[in-house]
């Protein structure tokens, strides 16, 4: 049993920022997740562990994504939010080494925390 929980969302302005975190490490790829209401879960921000980096094209330039092993700490900074951006933020994890935000690789995902951002 995997129990991943999100931590760090809340309202800001457009323009704003956020940093969202999540317990975890150890895993081969890491991402992070978003689900507006009455959209599907996409993948926006991966991360492995060599270190390779993907962003979803809409956040790009504007969201980084990291982890600490020895903190145990998967985090997604979030720069110049806009009220798209606004939905529930989940991370999650797998043992496959991949470099895609596929939704079906990845076996474990946190409650998610809510973002929403006001324009």
């Amino acid at each position: 049993q995997v129990d991943l929980v999100e931590s760090g969302g809340g309202s800001v302005q457009a323009g704003g920022s956020l940093t969202l975190s999540c317990a975890v490490s150890g895993y081969t790829s890491m991402a992070w997740f978003r689900q507006a209401p009455g959209k599907g879960r996409e993948g926006i921000a991966l991360i492995r562990n060599d270190g390779y980096t993907k962003y979803e094209d809409s956040v790009k330039g504007r969201f980084t994504i990291s982890s600490d092993a020895a903190k145990n700490a998967l985090t997604l900074h979030m720069n110049d939010l806009k009220p798209e951006d606004t939905a529930t933020y989940y991370c999650a994890v797998t043992m496959v080494y991949t470099s895609s935000i596929n939704l079906g690789l990845f076996e474990h995902f946190g409650r998610g925390t809510q973002v929403t951002v006001a324009s």
